[in-house]
Formats: C-alpha cells, sequence, structure tokens
C-alpha cells in the first residue's frame, strides 16, 4: 500500500522550527483527511499539523518535546490509491515531492541492492547511484534530488518560496501578498517560478498603464515602511475651540498647521526616536512633515523647529511648502529631516483611517473629518451638539508603544482645547 508523509509545514514566514507538544494519534490509528495527528508549539502560537489524506497511520518519526525543522518528515500514512487520487497527496517516493527526515535515525543506513530500495519507505534526502554506499566513508554516492522544500503538507500548508522565486519576485518588486492569489502548481499549492511566469504573461494582456515616478517613488517608501513593526492606536478629539479660533484669526492658518504644532509640543523622547542597533536616537529638533496630496502621489515637505515657533512664525512656511509641494516644484532640503508627520485624510470625508509613516519617521498623526455628534450635557441635562474628529497615530512599535500613543494623544487632544496657546 503507498505511503503518503506528513511533513511539518511552515507555519509562519519567519517559523524554521517547532517542537511536538502532543501525538494526537498512534501508529495503527485510522485516520481521515486533514484530521490533526500532531500539536506543535512555535515562538507565536501552538498549532495543529494535519494529515493531507486519509488511511492508516503507520509509522511515526518523532517524539513528544522534541524540535521538528520545517520540511521534516514526521510521520507516514498507509493510503489507498483511490484516497490518494481523491485528496491530491502526493505518495513518498515521488520525485516530484521527496521528503526529509525528521532525525538521521529515519534515513535507511544500507540499501544492498534496487529490490529493498523500492520496499523502503521514501524519507531520505538523497536519491541513491549505484548498487549501496559506505557508511562510515567518505566515498557516498549520493545524488541530491531534492527539488524544492516539501512543504506545506496538507492544504493548510505554508507558503515556501525558493531563493531563484524571491530573487525574481524582488527584481519585480513583489512581496509575497502580491502572488497569494496565484494557484500553485507545485507541491501542496507552492507557488513555483513557472506559476509566477505564467502568471506574468497572462497578465501583460491586461489594460495598463505605465506608473509614474511619484506613484513608484511612493510605493518604495511604503514599501521599506513596511518592513518595520507598526502599530496604530486612535482616539476622538473635540474640535469647537479649535474651529472657533481659526474663525476669528485673521491669518487663518490651515487645520493641519494646528495639529502639527500641537504633536511637536506634545512630542515626548518616547515617541521621536530611531531605533539604531541597541540605542534609541532622539532627534535634536522637532521636525514635522505635512502630506500633501499631489497629482498620482504624495509629497511631504517638513516644516522646521515646530515645537520652538509659534503658529503665526510658522504659517509663512507653512503656506510656501504646501504650495510648492502641490506644483511639484518641492526643493530637497524641504523635503528630508523629519521626525514625524501629519496627515489630514478627512479632507477627502474619511473619518478613521491608519495611516504609516515615512520610512525615515518615527510616528504618523493622522486627522479624520469633523463631523456633529450629539453628546449628553450634565450642565443642561440634553443632548447638544459637538465638533468631532478622529485622530490616529501609527508609530514604529520598536520604538513607541501603546501606552505612549496613548499618551501623545491624549496630550494633543488636550492642547487643542486651548488653540490660542498653540
Amino acid at each position: 500500500m503507498p505511503k503518503v508523509p506528513i511533513l511539518m509545514p511552515q507555519l509562519g514566514d519567519s517559523i524554521a522550527e517547532a517542537t511536538v507538544l502532543r501525538l494526537l494519534a498512534a501508529p495503527g490509528d485510522t485516520v481521515e483527511a486533514d484530521q490533526e495527528i500532531f500539536e506543535v508549539e512555535t515562538n507565536k502560537a501552538t498549532m495543529g499539523v494535519t494529515t493531507m489524506c486519509g488511511g492508516v497511520l503507520s509509522d511515526v518519526f518523532i517524539k513528544e518535546g522534541e524540535s521538528i525543522v520545517v520540511g521534516a518528515c514526521m510521520a507516514m500514512i498507509d493510503a489507498t490509491e483511490e484516497e490518494i487520487e481523491r485528496s491530491g497527496a502526493t505518495p513518498a517516493g515521488d520525485s516530484t515531492q521527496p521528503s526529509l527526515p525528521a532525525s538521521p535515525e529515519s534515513v535507511p543506513q544500507r540499501v544492498p541492492d534496487a529490490s529493498a530500495r523500492e520496499e523502503k519507505p521514501a524519507g531520505v534526502h538523497f536519491g541513491l547511484t549505484g548498487e549501496s554506499y559506505q557508511e562510515n566513508g567518505t566515498d557516498l554516492k549520493v545524488q541530491p534530488s531534492v527539488r524544492g522544500l516539501p512543504v506545506p503538507a496538507g492544504m493548510k500548508g505554508a507558503h515556501y518560496m525558493s531563493p531563484r522565486m524571491k530573487a525574481r519576485m524582488d527584481e519585480l518588486g513583489m512581496s509575497a501578498s502580491d502572488i497569494a492569489f496565484i494557484s500553485g502548481s507545485g507541491a501542496g499549492g507552492r507557488v513555483t517560478i513557472d506559476d509566477l511566469e505564467e502568471f506574468l504573461e497572462y497578465v501583460s494582456q491586461w489594460p495598463h498603464r505605465k506608473a509614474s515616478s511619484m506613484r513608484l517613488a511612493v510605493a518604495d517608501a511604503m514599501r521599506r515602511s513596511w518592513t518595520r513593526p507598526l502599530a496604530s492606536a486612535g482616539r476622538p478629539v473635540f474640535m469647537d475651540p479649535l474651529i472657533k479660533h481659526r474663525q476669528h484669526s485673521p491669518l487663518r492658518p490651515g487645520i493641519t498647521l494646528y495639529f502639527a504644532r500641537a504633536l511637536a509640543l506634545a512630542e515626548s523622547p518616547e515617541c521621536a526616536g530611531y531605533l539604531v542597533g541597541e540605542n534609541i536616537l532622539s532627534p535634536k529638533t522637532i521636525d514635522i512633515g505635512i502630506a500633501a496630496q499631489v497629482a498620482d502621489g504624495v509629497m511631504v515637505p517638513v516644516l522646521r523647529r515646530v515645537n520652538e515657533r509659534t503658529m503665526e512664525e510658522l504659517l509663512e512656511d507653512y503656506n510656501r511648502l504646501i504650495a510648492q509641494a502641490r506644483r511639484r516644484r518641492l526643493a530637497p532640503e524641504d523635503s528630508t529631516g523629519g521626525i514625524a508627520t501629519v496627515t489630514n485624510f478627512g479632507g477627502f470625508g474619511l473619518t478613521f483611517a491608519a495611516p504609516m509613516p515615512m520610512p525615515s519617521e518615527s510616528i504618523i498623526l493622522g486627522v479624520g473629518a469633523v463631523t456633529k455628534t450629539p453628546v449628553w450635557s450634565d450642565e443642561v441635562e440634553a443632548f447638544i451638539p459637538i465638533s468631532k474628529a478622529n485622530i490616529v497615530a501609527t508609530g514604529d512599535h520598536r520604538v513607541v508603544d501603546g501606552a505612549d500613543i496613548g499618551r501623545l494623544l491624549k496630550r494633543v487632544a488636550e492642547l487643542l482645547q486651548r488653540p490660542e496657546y498653540l
């Protein structure tokens, strides 16, 4: 009866091995497709390893408490030809999906002839050439037969990518999420380099347009930003004091400038910093970027020393930089060096979003659209209309924790209640 291997799947992009917690079935037990056979623990979670097809559990190569690398053969299932055909499982010995041994003990130590080789369960990493090999000799007549790490083990398996596949994706500027919808022809549905090239050929016939330099620059910046662990948190802020102050101000500063000034005054060492090695570097000055939407992208001019200058002192620079950004005439020295950015996505009618900081910045503050909300007043014992907006901060979680963001947003909200002091 054909044997089907149960392989240790890659249970996450950064998971290389797992520890076996429990054996949920014993040799001789009848199992069904997708039944959990082992319970394993990674550094992130406890998960189950399933079998791809039904049959009889015949061999178990692992023990509880043992660490298993991704791709290792954990056990064998005796399955009928009909079950293998129904489930699409690959039996042991099929060269398209060789299996890896869980330990050296699972590798046959001597293969005297061809007939014996056919009877041995496939669990070896190498195909053999010649009639035998020496157990302790150096002249091992072996031939590598692994064409790719045989993961995932079942329909719930992992997405292993070969070095050639990764190199091609890097060349195209693609990530793993970009190929998630491609149907793979590799082991367990894995997307191969041939699948990727076939997909690229297919979509080449779709209507398309050339991405602008601005769009590519934004894409590159956001891709680099996403390589960091990011965390977002938000809260409402009452906007009536700010709106009233702006209406009575002869300068009528932009709403975003109020938030930039409040962010600079509320900024703390916990939020303003860069992680370099084992040190967190604090900036010499608090320079705040202002996100400005332009054709096919975003530009971020930077206001200097926002914590040291008043609103009136900042207003001229603010208006000049925003005008230059919208004309896409921003000088390089006016768009670098910021420690944080303020983006007013409320101008597009959005009430909530999770903005991403620039790669060179540790935090970004997003401002949502102002809405009227009924709020209960104990003084008049009735609901009264209040202008409110949601503010959201996204920070580099290596430097900024949720509590830090919470304190920062609370302080920003407090400062905006007395805009005359900004």
